[in-house]
């Protein structure tokens, strides 16, 4: 196994390996037509990790679709944009890049420049210009409940700080539309974001090259609809709206992989 394989193995979630090697032999990856299915690239957001997507992943790969989740570092803009757009570079064929949350300022970054990205999907996502950060994306419209005083922060290193949500407010905040078990899952296993991130400036988007679709959360109250609507209008998105909470590819599989399927025809 070659060092890049390995590396790639290890820093992708179960439902990666799944996709790649668990799927049938007979699962086809072409069109009728003979066109090839794209590669489906699964990005998450802070606080969550890949394992989000399985939802969504399974009804992909049902469908005949190869799907990597890897995992997002978290640790700001510029660094997880280039470690995904170095995963990008190990895949051939055409890909759809589908993000949620911070993730959307991730693929959006990662993108530019990549001639094998047909299209990007933005999941209760941030579709960032150049120049925008996360934190102001967020308070630009009023509603979202994801303040300074929903984070617990913990030091780390020489002068960083990773931010988590606070236990008794998780499910308020990030999935208010699942079962409280599921939640108390989600928060005991999130992976936190380096703060710094918050106000790290965006690059050129790759939504002004690249075709893109949005799925609007109208209950979000992490990223306030409003801003979602806003981002994906300005990047001339095409645009689907769902009654969920921050995850609605959780509380929503079935629309978000609809969604996605509709970006990769």
């Amino acid at each position: 196994m070659t060092t890049t394989r390995r590396t790639l193995l290890a820093g992708s979630a179960a439902v990666t390996a799944g996709a790649l090697l668990g799927a049938p032999a007979a699962q086809a990856h072409t069109r009728p037509e003979g066109r090839s299915k794209p590669t489906v690239v699964l990005v998450h957001g802070a606080f969550a990790d890949a394992s989000g997507w399985n939802g969504v992943a399974g009804r992909l790969i049902r469908d005949g679709y190869q799907v990597l989740a890897p995992a997002n570092p978290l640790r700001g803009v510029a660094a997880d944009s280039a470690y995904l757009s170095s995963i990008l570079a190990t895949l051939k064929g055409p890909l759809v890049l589908v993000a949620h949350s911070y993730g959307g300022m991730v693929v959006t970054n990662a993108a530019t420049g990549n001639a094998n990205v047909k299209a990007l999907v933005y999941v209760a996502a941030f579709a960032p210009d150049k120049g925008d950060t996360l934190l102001g994306l967020q308070t630009k419209y009023p509603g979202s409940k994801l303040g300074e005083t929903a984070l617990d922060f913990r030091p780390y290193g020489e002068g960083l700080v990773d931010g988590y949500v606070k236990h008794e407010v998780f499910r308020e905040v990030f999935a208010g539309d699942l079962p409280r078990a599921t939640t108390e899952l989600m928060w005991a296993g999130q992976r936190p974001s380096d703060v710094r991130a918050l106000q790290e400036p965006s690059g050129a988007p790759a939504w002004k090259e690249i075709p893109s679709w949005y799925l609007v959360a109208r209950d979000d109250n992490v990223l306030p609809a409003a801003a979602q609507r806003f981002m994906a209008q300005r990047a001339g998105a095409r645009t689907t709206e769902v009654r969920a909470s921050h995850v609605a590819m959780i509380s929503q599989p079935a629309v978000t992989a609809d969604l996605i399927k509709r970006a990769a025809r």
